[in-house]
């Protein structure tokens, strides 16, 4: 399964240059041996940085299963332990597209964002969201980095408020420093 769900990303993303990453701490190899970060270089200059987990849909039930895309504008190892850490909260699936999970601190180092967004992958578009390998179904959600302020939103206006308010500024959410949208 993991080999399929890492050609889906391949394909999707065909002639960048990928690397495949492992996170040594924490209890996410133990808990899941078969997680590990495909890292894909931007295709050009202009472009993102694109960390995807595979292996996150090893802890799932039933027939479907959750990865997670993460956007950065440099390479940065923060983003595979954030994908650990996701895929290590997600065990038994209790996250879903609305959902928001608080981090602690920062996603990086000089921002405001210390939230994950968990939504369809936008900037990627329905190719990259979903895998079917054999019966089962896997799909790539994106972890937006988001505020406190963006958290309320969602938690007292739901998920479409705070993306009229990204759709409105026009988010650059790759910046590490990005004001709040609220």
């Amino acid at each position: 399964m993991c080999g399929a769900l890492e050609e889906h990303v391949r394909r999707f993303f065909a002639g960048r240059t990928i690397d495949v990453l492992t996170w040594p701490a924490g209890p996410i190899h133990e808990q899941n041996p078969h997680f590990r970060v495909l890292r894909v270089a931007p295709a050009t200059t202009a472009d993102v940085w694109t960390y995807v987990s595979v292996g996150g849909w090893a802890d799932a039930d039933g027939d479907s299963g959750l990865e997670f895309v993460l956007s950065t504008a440099t390479a940065e190892d923060r983003a595979v332990e954030l994908l650990a850490m996701i895929v290590f909260y997600n065990r038994g699936g209790k996250l879903s597209i609305g959902h928001t999970q608080p981090i602690g601190e920062p996603w990086l180092p000089g921002s405001g964002c210390d939230h994950l967004l968990v939504c369809r992958p936008y900037p990627y578009g329905p190719d990259l969201q979903t895998s079917h390998v054999g019966d089962r179904h896997v799909e790539f959600l994106w972890l937006l980095p988001i505020t406190m302020a963006e958290r309320d939103l969602v938690a007292a206006s739901g998920l479409e408020a705070l993306e009229s308010q990204f759709d409105e500024v026009g988010l650059n959410y790759w910046q590490v420093d990005r004001p709040s949208v609220i």
